[in-house]
């Protein structure tokens, strides 16, 4: 159904931000394009023949410009350390709702932490990490949990075919580092916790086809920040299959290649969510085609319900706590095969 609604999406031009836009055209909304890249801003208004409003995040003025209008705004662009509370402002200031898609823990933490009161006082939606990482395993969690509401333990686990990282990622994982100083990053005790440790390696068992795989434990992902945001849950834990790690670790490993007519690689994935609490487990499961590619249904699903009134909060939220987890997941069906344990 054509929704008649205009959304800016900042970073249209990026990998993740091409699927958004065209996510967003597919289910018939309005689109603004913008980004600090005037070139490829251009380049991509010419393929589209979309609007292009040029912004930078050191531009209030621009970015009120390319927000004129708009009935909310998707932040596409990272590093998120840099363009997340620019555009969180500009959106408080034009009362627009706010979506990113940023995998950078501190970037979600410092959104959590330095946005909540003015957004809630405002009335404000903003949801940070709506994506694979950070968005996708507080949905699994949270349908996992059910009517719980407090476990002991969530673990999401993470089986990537492969990890072909676009420029964007690797920009933004070497913020992450820099503002880690080196150290890894954890969520025990119910809190971050930054160590110097190495990183240990695990078996983790995934269900068919996957089975046993060899995983880095600890191989924290936005989860901790989104999980525990709503959920008291004070040990998340997440892993990664080690031969998707190694990829994005190598310097030489390629940019996704497309393989289909929608622009999706061939990479497969498949997150194991469970959450446990004393002697009982549940589980969640889903399956799926590219993590760049499937971000775009994940944040245009959650701004439709933004937008219709289905978020069922206000100021900063994690999908678990805006959204009905089941009911979304089941929406994604094109995208996602999810499973249930109970």
């Amino acid at each position: 159904m054509e929704s008649g609604q205009t959304v800016a999406v900042f970073g249209a031009y990026g990998h993740t931000g091409r699927f958004v836009v065209a996510e967003l055209r597919e289910r018939g909304f309005r689109l603004v394009l913008s980004g600090r890249d005037v070139g490829k801003l251009k380049e991509l208004a010419y393929e589209t023949g979309l609007e292009a409003r040029p912004a930078s995040v050191d531009d209030p003025a621009s970015l009120d410009r390319a927000l004129a209008g708009a009935a909310a705004v998707i932040n596409c662009a990272g590093p998120f350390a840099v363009t997340a509370a620019p555009v969180i402002e500009a959106a408080l200031r034009a009362g627009l709702p706010y979506l990113d898609v940023a995998a950078e823990i501190e970037a979600n933490a410092d959104t959590f932490a330095h946005f909540a009161d003015r957004a809630r006082d405002a009335g404000a939606v903003i949801v940070p990490a709506m994506a694979f990482f950070g968005g996708l395993g507080d949905l699994l969690a949270s349908a996992a949990m059910g009517d719980w509401t407090v476990a002991d333990e969530a673990h999401i686990a993470y089986a990537l075919s492969d990890w072909h990282p676009t420029t964007g990622t690797r920009t933004a994982g070497a913020v992450s580092r820099q503002r880690r100083d080196g150290r890894r990053v954890r969520y025990t005790g119910g809190r971050l916790e930054y160590t110097n440790d190495a990183a240990r390696t695990e078996d983790w068992p995934f269900p068919a086809p996957v089975g046993p795989r060899p995983v880095i434990a600890e191989f924290t992902m936005a989860d901790v920040v989104t999980i525990p945001s709503h959920l008291t849950v004070p040990e998340v834990r997440t892993y990664m299959t080690v031969e998707a790690a190694r990829d994005i670790a190598a310097p030489d490993t390629p940019t996704p290649a497309a393989v289909d007519e929608r622009g999706r690689s061939a990479q497969t994935f498949l997150v194991d969510v469970l959450v446990r609490s004393g002697d009982t487990e549940r589980r969640a499961v889903a399956r799926g085609q590219d993590i760049y590619a499937v971000t775009a249904p994940l944040v245009v699903e959650a701004l439709g319900r933004v937008l219709d009134g289905r978020a069922a909060a206000v100021g900063v939220v994690s999908a678990g706590e805006a959204f009905d987890a089941a009911d979304f997941l089941r929406a994604l069906s094109p995208h996602i095969s999810l499973e249930l344990h109970p």
